[in-house]
């Protein structure tokens, strides 16, 4: 059985590094940790594929741009013939905080303009999907230009280790399945709370440390913080 495994995001270098873009960046590590070979184009977007735990994955990054993202998903699906239990989504959620990761084993795209096209496209919302937090929207701030602007020197001292989990949490999925991932991953906090500009304070020598190796304990036993 094939799974497929898709990463949200925006073509291009103009949306390089972006909060909209943590699905590409999340899924370009699984990429390297499982030594998948690719790209390829087809489904409109880059299909990458290899293997991990005896399961055959394939694993797409769309480039129909966020807001049609369904439309690589659908054609991949359709192709492969693959039950949606058999797909993982990956992508941003500014209601989560910066640090937070949550896996769902499907419901509404929560205003997430990707995962609401994939919905629509796929005629059914019951599809696995892990949101990386990249909140708060700060007040008054625009969401499309929130999501569309880069992350803050402060933020990217954090970003790599979340990036890092993030993966290790995807191919968690692979082995373990949904409700196993929820129990494991829901919980943890991945960076500080926000102050009140809405920037993270503690450095990656922080979360490196001592927090990090507690962290990390914590994911390999399956105890959320």
């Amino acid at each position: 059985m094939h799974k497929l495994i898709v990463g949200l995001g925006n073509p291009g270098k103009r949306y390089e590094g972006t909060r909209h873009n943590v699905g590409f960046e999340v899924l370009r590590q699984v990429i390297s940790s499982t030594q998948a070979e690719g790209p390829r184009a087809k489904f409109e977007g880059e299909l990458y594929e290899g293997t991990w735990a005896g399961t055959k994955l394939l694993l797409l990054a769309p480039h129909t741009f966020m807001n049609l993202s369904g439309r690589s998903v659908r054609a991949a699906v359709q192709y492969l013939q693959l039950p949606l239990s058999e797909i993982l989504v990956v992508c941003d959620d500014f209601n989560l905080p910066l640090g937070r990761l949550r896996f769902r084993p499907g419901g509404s795209s929560g205003g997430q303009r990707g995962l609401e096209n994939i919905i629509q496209e796929l005629g059914s919302p019951e599809f696995p999907r892990l949101r990386i937090g990249i909140g708060p929207l700060p007040p008054l701030m625009d969401a499309t230009d929130f999501v569309l602007g880069r992350f803050s020197q402060e933020e990217k001292l954090v970003l790599q280790p979340i990036l890092e989990t993030a993966a290790k949490a995807v191919l968690d999925w692979v082995s373990l399945g949904t409700t196993v991932c929820m129990h494991r991953y829901n919980g943890l906090q991945l960076a500080p709370g926000p102050t009140k500009s809405g920037n993270c304070v503690r450095g990656e020598k922080d979360l490196a440390g001592q927090d990090g190796r507690r962290q990390e304990e914590q994911i390999t036993k399956g105890q959320p913080l």
